[in-house]
């Protein structure tokens, strides 16, 4: 690819104007704070919106006449607009931790905002519980917005090239598309999670007065425990997560949001639809239902056999709750993260690691490897068997269903192995880096498999006092595991090319 002025111009004009929609999401925090009397909070959100509007203006003026010269928005540039906004709003994004004086680094803060948009869900914040309702307010809007998509956010709003459209869409990792329109479709998504948002909040806000909380501190509480559900991302107003609420009906609600939101936004579509038996032929359906129940099934029996949990509500509300938070890559945990270590053994923490890397459905707001590509490479494999079995003389054509009948072709099958190697690559990566810090194999492998997988369940390896090196690594493995690695690549390639050819003339 040729890299010249007008490609950039393009890249830098639409990441802009994508930056500008976005900072209006700045004027929601500032409206608790003020609400709140919290003016320091305002302060903070007020700068950070300036800022957005400073980058995102100059972004756009720097581009807007070098695009015009442009032939058009290539593939390769959607995707390095997706990828190039990301890191963009995540720096922005991260000004008010920093000026919070909750983060003692704005690393930590980076770390916060990004683990907030991957929907991951770990963080760094110190003293969680004492943190200003903005701030909270800021950080659960970004899960929830991080899960929808920010590219499918602006597309809803700004983008009137359906071509260009569509291109912004793929490089944020999805592909489903609800409508012919991609515009359509991103406001389809938007659509469904909102109605989502009113009846998952209400009753989330019913039980939470139902428990003790008062109405106000209730319906913030049901806001930010469904906007982490749905976005399948972990973060919770409180330190303990859901054990501070002590309620096994709260839970139950936010276990069948996340699994909800776990699932494809094509699948919540084609039962909009009435499409009704869409749900038991999908592959994805298919595929996480019985990996859950076997991942289950293995550590309900191990963890029963050693004595830990014997009855049955123990055994569902901190083995089959945790083991499904992981697999939706939800993160929220109803033991404590030393648990997992003292309690849970070696089979008990692999059970986990493996449900965290296979992860939710392929365009929904849940990462991991996805059911979807679990699915393909199992069927891949059994087509392969069935083929050596009956020879080569006979013809059959392999077909899955994921929306409507797909044949399960080479090409397929290759394009889902090779996403998985890549998680199965960085996975491998960060627990080598993470051993050499001085942690313990399992240790590693459950921390990284996390923020890989954008989980957000942690061993206790994430905090601010962890090596600079390390924080990186896990900001650049939740960026890769949330954009599916295509579109980051693209990016750095652009940028190596660019700089090579900067050299070259100067």
């Amino acid at each position: 690819m040729r890299i010249d002025t007008s490609n950039w111009g393009s890249v830098c004009y639409y990441t802009g104007t994508s930056a500008l929609i976005f900072s209006a999401l700045f004027t929601l925090p500032i409206a608790v704070a003020i609400v709140y009397g919290d003016w320091s909070s305002a302060l903070d959100f007020t700068i950070s919106l300036c800022t957005s509007i400073i980058l995102s203006i100059g972004l756009i003026r720097y581009g807007e006449h070098k695009r015009k010269s442009a032939q058009g928005l290539s593939w390769r540039h959607g995707l390095v607009v997706a990828s190039f906004t990301w890191i963009l709003l995540t720096l922005i994004s991260a000004i008010p931790y920093s000026l919070s004086g909750h983060s003692l680094s704005y690393l930590d803060s980076v770390f916060d905002v990004m683990s907030g948009f991957t929907t991951t869900g770990v963080f760094m914040l110190q003293d969680l519980d004492h943190i200003s309702q903005a701030l909270n307010f800021w950080r659960h809007l970004l899960t929830f917005v991080g899960g929808q998509g920010m590219i499918v956010l602006a597309i809803s709003f700004f983008v009137k090239e359906s071509g260009s459209a569509y291109k912004f869409y793929v490089g944020e990792g999805k592909d489903v598309t609800l409508v012919p329109n991609v515009k359509g479709t991103a406001q389809w998504i938007w659509k469904i999670s909102l109605v989502y948002l009113i009846i998952g909040t209400t009753l989330l806000w019913a039980q939470g007065m139902r428990i003790g909380l008062n109405p106000v501190n209730s319906l913030f509480h049901g806001i930010y425990i469904f906007m982490s559900a749905w976005s399948t991302g972990g973060f919770a107003p409180n330190y303990q997560n859901v054990l501070f609420y002590h309620d096994f009906l709260f839970e139950t609600i936010g276990l069948v949001i996340f699994i909800i939101g776990s699932f494809n936004f094509g699948l919540h579509f084609a039962l909009i639809q009435g499409k009704y038996k869409e749900f038991r032929k999908n592959i994805e359906v298919v595929s996480f239902f019985v990996s859950s129940f076997i991942l289950s099934v293995l550590a309900v029996i191990y963890l029963n056999n050693t004595g830990m949990y014997t009855r049955s509500i123990s055994l569902f509300r901190r083995v089959v709750y945790n083991i499904l938070s992981a697999h939706t890559t939800t993160g929220f945990g109803s033991v404590y993260a030393q648990q997992f270590i003292s309690d849970w053994g070696g089979l008990g923490i692999t059970v986990m690691v493996v449900a965290m890397l296979i992860g939710g459905s392929a365009c929904s707001t849940a990462g991991g490897i996805k059911g979807l590509r679990i699915g393909i490479i199992f069927k891949g494999i059994y087509n392969d068997i069935q083929k050596l079995m009956r020879g080569e003389r006979t013809m059959r054509i392999a077909k899955y269903h994921h929306i409507q009948d797909h044949v399960l072709d080479d090409a397929t099958f290759r394009s889902a192995s090779s996403i998985a190697i890549m998680y199965i690559v960085l996975f491998t990566v960060g627990v080598i880096l993470t051993t050499l810090s001085g942690y313990s194999l399992l240790e590693s492998s459950f921390e990284v498999a996390s923020v890989t997988g954008n989980v957000g369940l942690s061993i206790g390896i994430i905090q601010a006092t962890m090596p600079s090196y390390l924080k990186i690594f896990y900001i650049l493995a939740m960026y890769l595991g949330r954009l599916e690695f295509i579109s980051v690549f693209v990016l750095i390639g652009m940028l190596f090319k660019g700089v090579n050819q900067w050299f070259q003339r100067y």
